[in-house]
């Protein structure tokens, strides 16, 4: 186990809502309510990300892009084009010659595809996540509203694949583009915080190192485990005080503070599963005591637990 697989745990495509555009420049297409996370892959041609308020952004031909959609923005071929297409939702799409109250079913050009005409120079892919949970929320906090993946080799065989497989109606075809996207999004990740000047998520970096990667891995296993900063330190062969020191340099924050972190995130989506009861969770990560846990989740969440547990799932 990992912490990108923990993180990307409540990440996972199912059904995920798949866009294949063909355009013709001058293009643009506006999403007016775009998901928690959207990947994009610019398969032909260049294009740009437009947000109100921030500087545009290039995606250049057989790059890669995460947005998180924390508000409105038009996908363009230049940042002055205005939208001629507008993504209201999954349901609704519809031109700006036409407006809102006209679909565009004349837009559909095949499986998922979708353009003026076929013949379009420049094609580029759309697939939107639901957001499930706390602990993949810790994941999308460490990203920009935009991430560029310049074109690499080891994308060409998944983008190569992703455009045979996108304008296909087979048996079991949902899940064939369900599970490219997954592999598209790790490895974009991959290459999103190998990059120096990214900051990653909590312990991400550190665990190349033999010795804090182990005790990070243990924290995520065996989160309910009675851990202690000289028991973590035994485990990967560190004195204490030396441990706790190289922890806090690579991770950022001492030991047990990430793991009190990590137990409040995973108790908060335990805590909205039906039926969840405090106490159960409690004893979940790591707490025989009720009332210690509900002073440690007020502590780091700002909240009482049984807020969670009483919410709407």
């Amino acid at each position: 186990m990992d912490l990108l697989e923990d993180y990307l745990a409540g990440v996972r495509a199912d059904g995920a809502i798949f866009c294949q555009s063909v355009a013709e420049p001058p293009w643009a297409v506006r999403f007016n309510d775009p998901a928690p996370l959207a990947l994009g892959a610019m398969l032909r041609g260049e294009s740009w990300i437009v947000r109100d308020g921030a500087a545009p952004v290039r995606v250049g031909e057989r790059g890669v892009v995460l947005v998180r959609g924390l508000r409105p923005f038009t996908v363009a071929d230049r940042p002055g084009t205005e939208p001629q297409v507008v993504v209201d939702d999954a349901e609704t799409c519809w031109t700006t010659a036409d407006g809102p109250a006209t679909a565009a079913p004349n837009l559909v050009l095949g499986p998922r595809t979708y353009g003026f005409s076929a013949e379009g120079s420049d094609l580029f892919v759309t697939a939107e996540y639901p957001l499930r949970g706390d602990v993949s929320e810790r994941l999308l906090k460490a990203l920009p509203e935009v991430a560029v993946i310049p074109p690499e080799l080891e994308f060409t065989p998944l983008l190569d694949l992703l455009a045979v497989e996108i304008g296909r109606e087979e048996p079991g075809q949902q899940v064939v583009l369900d599970r490219l996207l997954d592999l598209l999004l790790v490895r974009a990740l991959r290459s999103w915080f190998a990059r120096p000047d990214v900051e990653a998520p909590p312990g991400y970096r550190a665990l190349a190192d033999p010795r804090i990667g182990r005790a990070l891995r243990l924290m995520h296993e065996r989160p309910a485990h009675p851990w202690t900063v000289a028991g973590l330190g035994a485990e990967v062969g560190m004195s204490r005080a030396v441990f706790a020191r190289r922890f806090a340099e690579l991770v950022g924050q001492p030991p047990l503070l990430y793991l009190t972190e990590w137990r409040m995130t995973i108790a908060a989506d335990l805590l909205r599963t039906p039926g969840a009861t405090v106490a159960a969770v409690a004893r979940r990560v790591g707490y025989a005591d009720g009332f210690a846990f509900s002073n440690a989740f007020k502590r780091v969440r700002g909240m009482p637990p049984s807020d969670l547990a009483r919410s709407p799932r």
